[in-house]
């Protein structure tokens, strides 16, 4: 992956997609209660980044596969960050569920 890679919007649609062909994957919302309850992304677990540390009360081994969004992928960023210096080894931000194209549940 190039600089200039890394610049680029993540493609939820595409990280739905690698969650579905991961075993044992688990799909994190970091955005708030209430805007999970407002609609997400279905089989989705709900932590708000605020409360990321929560995250080891659902995922206890640290080499799970975590798929991180939010609205925008702002948040999920900086989820990202934080799963990681919390030991988690396999962390990855999707991005936003605004450009997400598929079935929304909520």
């Amino acid at each position: 992956m190039g600089f200039f890679d890394r610049l680029k919007p993540a493609d939820i649609n595409f990280g739905v997609a690698r969650v579905q062909a991961t075993p044992g994957a688990v799909l994190l919302d970091v955005r708030t209660g209430e805007e999970y309850a407002q609609g997400h992304i279905p089989g989705s677990r709900n932590v708000d980044v605020q409360d990321i540390g929560r995250a080891a009360e659902l995922v206890q081994d640290k080499d799970t596969p975590l798929f991180v969004y939010c609205y925008s992928g702002a948040r999920s960023s900086r989820a990202v960050s934080a799963l990681r210096s919390m030991g988690y080894t396999n962390v990855t931000n999707i991005g936003g569920i605004a450009g997400y194209r598929g079935q929304i549940e909520g």
